[in-house]
């Protein structure tokens, strides 16, 4: 399979941040710049899901997502992109085994937010993102006590790093997971929709 998305060399350590982003926002920034620093990343990819298959509205039109995204986020080290649009699937399981065919020799790492790992037993395929994909887990504001009991801490806690080690999270043989606490950004794309700044 071969899909035309970023660039990317093996060896690397690239952070996958999914998601609708509708709308993206300073909490997708806080958490990217994050990333990079605590789990010694060379790069993050916003990945613009062209739907939720948890939820049961649609998110806005994905070109004008995208559109948001490059307004939004400058910086030399993270790439928007919309991959995940060509690859066919809403699933995030299907998105990282095909990542994983295109990008032979590359190590992803799936990003998400503490709020996401709360849920994350009712993704599809979601034990096999953990066994195939290292996941950096990253805290939100008043997420961090569930999400640290949630099913899916409680599955593959004999795989979880010490805050310490989470520069190494790139490094290991998943299933490898972290879940890093510190400063959070209390923004949100559903509070943004409710005060209808993303009409």
């Amino acid at each position: 399979m071969f899909v035309r998305g970023p660039l990317a060399m093996p060896g690397q350590r690239i952070g996958i941040l999914g998601g609708s982003f509708d709308p993206p926002h300073q909490g997708h920034v806080h958490i990217t710049r994050w990333a990079l620093r605590r789990l010694a990343l060379d790069r993050v990819w916003w990945l613009v899901s062209p739907g939720n298959p948890l939820k049961a509205a649609g998110p806005a039109e994905l070109d004008r997502r995208i559109a948001a995204c490059h307004a939004l986020i400058r910086h030399p080290r993270v790439e928007v992109t919309d991959i995940e649009r060509h690859l066919g699937s809403p699933y995030t399981a299907h998105t990282l085994a095909a990542l994983r065919q295109c990008y032979p020799g590359v190590r992803l790492i799936w990003l998400m937010g503490a709020d996401n790992l709360v849920n994350f037993h009712r993704w599809e395929r979601w034990t096999e993102i953990m066994e195939h994909t290292p996941v950096g887990v990253m805290a939100r504001p008043g997420e961090q006590l569930r999400a640290g009991f949630s099913p899916a801490a409680r599955r593959f806690a004999r795989a979880r790093l010490l805050q310490r080690d989470a520069a190494a999270l790139g490094h290991r043989p998943a299933p490898s997971w972290v879940l890093l606490t510190g400063p959070m950004s209390p923004a949100s794309s559903t509070a943004i929709r409710r005060r209808g700044d993303w009409p």
